[in-house]
């Protein structure tokens, strides 16, 4: 992976308290695991940045390089890898992911 795009990637999730990188947008996901991931963070009424892969193939490659983890979606909250949506669903349904985002000061959307 170039430098630039380690560096690219590492300014979004680092500036931003929660950022989705999914195929498409969170108004229209390219790809049913970045629509329930939208839909998770959507019900937890939480701000999130997204970045659709799709419209930049190095970005593309260069999450799975950074995160080491093969799949879109993928979810950082705080700066530190999260999941894509199986591990988002999961830990939405415990509990777990509101809290860590609450944690991580993530801002509350407008109702």
């Amino acid at each position: 992976m170039s430098e630039s795009i380690n560096d690219r990637i590492g300014a979004l999730v680092s500036s931003t308290p929660v950022v989705l990188f999914m195929k498409g947008t969170p108004f229209f996901p390219q790809c049913g695991f970045s629509s329930t991931a939208v839909a998770i963070l959507e019900r937890l009424g939480v701000e999130f940045e997204s970045v659709d892969v799709l419209a930049d193939p190095a970005i593309r490659q260069g999450i799975k390089e950074y995160s080491e983890w093969p799949t879109v979606p993928q979810l950082y909250i705080g700066g530190e890898f999260v999941g894509g949506s199986d591990i988002m669903m999961e830990m939405f349904q415990a509990g777990e992911l509101t809290e860590l985002l609450e944690k991580a000061g993530a801002p509350r959307s407008a109702a």
